[in-house]
């Protein structure tokens, strides 16, 4: 005798046909016949079902001198791509400005470049912005503020999956179940949320130069958390990981974004048209003008600050070859 058993999903359906040797057997072997028989539907319909998508934290470190609507743009695509792929679901996108003693030249205090992010994302429901890299007396490399922020976010991942097991252990004590003492310990990471460095392609492009990057923290960037790089005028990203082995090696934990609406702001170019007195709205997020004018933000001598001194990078990675 058949008997048909339908498996279903959202995505497919399938049908079973096993032979019923049942009314063969004694009852024991009846019993084993079907629980086996169930253990088998149970695992195709595991098979079957939709995987879970990976949820990602977006990072980008920068100037932000100022925060431009690029800069908010670049979060979006990247959200985009990655989804589009259907493997992963973005979830918060973080944005970290760099410290004063970065030693850029032109580099306005950290409190106003911060304070103008936290306006530009104001209205974001998914865009936050942290002071950490900033708060620090001497500048952050990428590496350590990526790793900084991979482990508050594990931090934060504990924390709830605690909050959980004793919501549930109290639900349980209140409906007077048995609590297993093994489910708390049973820590599963594998769906923890990936951390990836959100850059343009300037910035990839630059991972060659020693002077700026370690490159041991290149290889932990690009190879241990990942990279999603925006395509940018007069930038080609896909040689960049194409002429540097490191990259090439890593290259499949690099997401290259194509943005196909050519736009060519830069924070240069911003700052250049305020000191001249020109009008930047509609370049900028609306409040972020008008803190600049209420401030007075961005003249010739802010432009000229640290003109003559040597940035952080260069400093620190000169000093060690030398």
């Amino acid at each position: 005798m058949m008997k048909q058993f339908h498996l279903q999903d959202h995505h497919r359906a399938g049908i079973i046909w096993v032979v019923d040797h049942s009314q063969h057997c004694s009852d024991s072997d009846g019993v084993v016949y079907w629980s086996r028989i169930s253990w088998l539907v149970k695992s195709l319909t595991s098979a079957m079902a939709p995987q879970e998508k990976t949820r990602v934290v977006l990072l980008s470190c920068g100037s932000f001198n100022p925060i431009t609507n690029m800069h908010l743009r670049m979060f979006e695509l990247a959200r985009d791509h990655l989804e589009d792929t259907g493997r992963y679901r973005v979830v918060r996108g973080i944005i970290s400005p760099v410290g004063d003693a970065y030693n850029k030249q032109g580099l306005i205090e950290a409190s106003h470049r911060v304070q103008m992010a936290r306006l530009a994302t104001q209205n974001s429901s998914w865009i936050t912005v942290d002071d950490w890299e900033c708060q620090q007396a001497e500048w952050v490399e990428t590496a350590k503020v990526v790793r900084h922020h991979h482990a508050e976010l594990m931090a934060e991942e504990s924390n709830d999956e605690v909050d959980t097991v004793k919501s549930v252990k109290r639900r349980r004590l209140e409906e007077n179940e048995d609590v297993c003492p093994s489910s708390s310990s049973d820590h599963n990471r594998s769906d923890a949320p990936e951390l990836k460095l959100l850059c343009g392609a300037d910035v990839l492009e630059s991972f060659g130069q020693l002077d700026l990057w370690k490159q041991e923290d290149v290889a932990e960037i690009v190879g241990r958390y990942g990279v999603v790089c925006i395509t940018r005028s007069g930038s080609d990203a896909e040689k960049s990981v194409y002429k540097t082995d490191m990259l090439y090696e890593h290259r499949k934990n690099i997401h290259i974004v194509r943005e196909w609406v050519s736009n060519d702001v830069s924070a240069t170019h911003i700052r250049r048209a305020l000191r001249r007195g020109r009008s930047v709205r509609y370049l900028l997020p609306d409040r972020v003008v008008d803190y600049i004018q209420d401030q007075r933000l961005y003249s010739s001598d802010s432009e000229k600050k640290n003109a003559d001194v040597i940035l952080a990078p260069l400093q620190r990675y000169t000093k060690n070859t030398v």
